[in-house]
């Protein structure tokens, strides 16, 4: 509801303030991942996040092979191949706005690149919990599906929080462990493209992770922890709608057909591909 509240509010009126509001949209995602941490356990957290990190390592190769490909084909100009691919393959925006800056990529191609990303990212928030209950997707099953393939973080956490707590545990850990991707993905163009540029490290991982810990170990804790996860909830939901206002007229003209094919084709090869191996038993949790 959030979400869609957002994105008729941006596509009704003009933003007054949107470079704001995207900030302000970062760094809310990124503490209520962190509150997020208090409410889960780190056993299972750990669990997820060594399944989590032998899938997405497979799941991100295969993703950039497919997505560079299909941009070569469609003829997708410049950087915004690449960023699309990269937001695709490890973590939506975030992905997006670490490269960007190796790239030496211009304001139209971050644009581009982020518009196709965040419209295809609203899209799956939408339709993934939908699809999951449509084929009786287990909720360990729906969470690895929705780290897998949904791009951003924080719809990754709204499609697993609503369709249970054992999805959002699974959804949120298994995106994380893919998420850390961007650094090794970071480093490598940076060494390719020879650009010193400074590498943005998604610190709020390692919080996450220590809020987990605290949940665990801290002996009279589950009152304050039970606090900041409700918290957490609250927060990603104003994130969403926050994400929701950034999709305005002006962000659907500017992306265009191509890199919008590019983003919708390599998307759905994504999701495609890791429900079938999902539902194979070929990834379990």
């Amino acid at each position: 509801m959030a979400l869609t509240a957002g994105i008729l509010l941006g596509l009704t009126f003009a933003h007054p303030c949107a470079k704001f509001a995207r900030e302000s949209a970062r760094f809310l995602l990124q503490a209520s991942v962190v509150a997020l941490g208090f409410g889960m356990n780190l056993h299972e957290v750990l669990k997820a996040g060594r399944s989590g990190f032998l899938y997405t390592s497979v799941g991100i190769a295969f993703a950039l092979l497919v997505g560079l490909g299909i941009g070569k084909l469609l003829g997708v100009r410049g950087n915004a191949s690449l960023l699309i691919t990269s937001g695709t393959a490890i973590c939506g925006g975030s992905a997006i706005a670490a490269i960007g800056p190796i790239l030496r990529a211009d304001e139209e191609e971050m644009a581009v690149s982020l518009g196709t990303v965040f419209i295809l990212n609203s899209v799956a928030l939408l339709t993934f919990p939908l699809i999951g209950w449509a084929l009786h997707l287990g909720q360990e099953q729906f969470g690895l599906w929705a780290a897998l393939a949904i791009h951003d973080t924080s719809s990754v956490v709204g499609a697993a929080a609503k369709y249970g707590a054992v999805a959002l545990v699974v959804g949120t850990t298994v995106k994380l462990a893919r998420a850390l991707w961007i650094v090794p993905l970071a480093l490598g163009i940076a060494g390719v493209k020879h650009s010193k540029a400074e590498l943005a490290l998604p610190w709020f991982i390692l919080f996450f992770g220590l809020a987990a810990v605290a949940n665990s170990y801290v002996p009279g804790a589950s009152g304050a922890s039970g606090m900041l996860y409700r918290a957490g909830r609250l927060g990603l939901t104003a994130t969403l709608f926050l994400i929701g206002t950034g999709i305005s007229r002006e962000t659907l003209k500017q992306v265009g057909w191509r890199p919008m094919l590019q983003g919708l084709l390599l998307w759905i090869v994504v999701a495609l591909t890791s429900l079938y191996l999902i539902r194979a038993g070929f990834i379990s949790f």
